[in-house]
């Protein structure tokens, strides 16, 4: 299984649409082949700071995901948003 976190610094006068796109998202997401989880959190000292926590059957399920028309459509939108370069990280469990 891969544990993926995003860290995801978000603008001031965008944190109510992010909050509000990922929320809606979420199940779209979690019913993509070998996803399991996903959550967002945001961080309790920092209202920009954001935190996707995602788990994935393979390395292979997660590009899949990547690459989908989904995903690309939803970076588009959020891109704009960003405050800082994301960070990634996929851990093996």
């Amino acid at each position: 299984m891969i544990v993926r976190f995003v860290k995801l610094e978000i603008q001031d006068q965008h944190i109510a649409d992010f909050k509000r796109l990922t929320a809606g998202e979420k199940e779209e997401i979690v019913a993509f082949d070998g996803c399991s989880f996903l959550e967002i959190l945001q961080d309790v000292n920092n209202k920009n700071l954001f935190f996707s926590h995602s788990h994935w059957q393979s390395e292979n399920a997660l590009n899949k995901y990547r690459n989908s028309a989904f995903f690309r459509g939803n970076w588009e939108q959020v891109k704009p948003w960003f405050a800082a370069k994301p960070e990634a990280w996929s851990l093996e469990r």
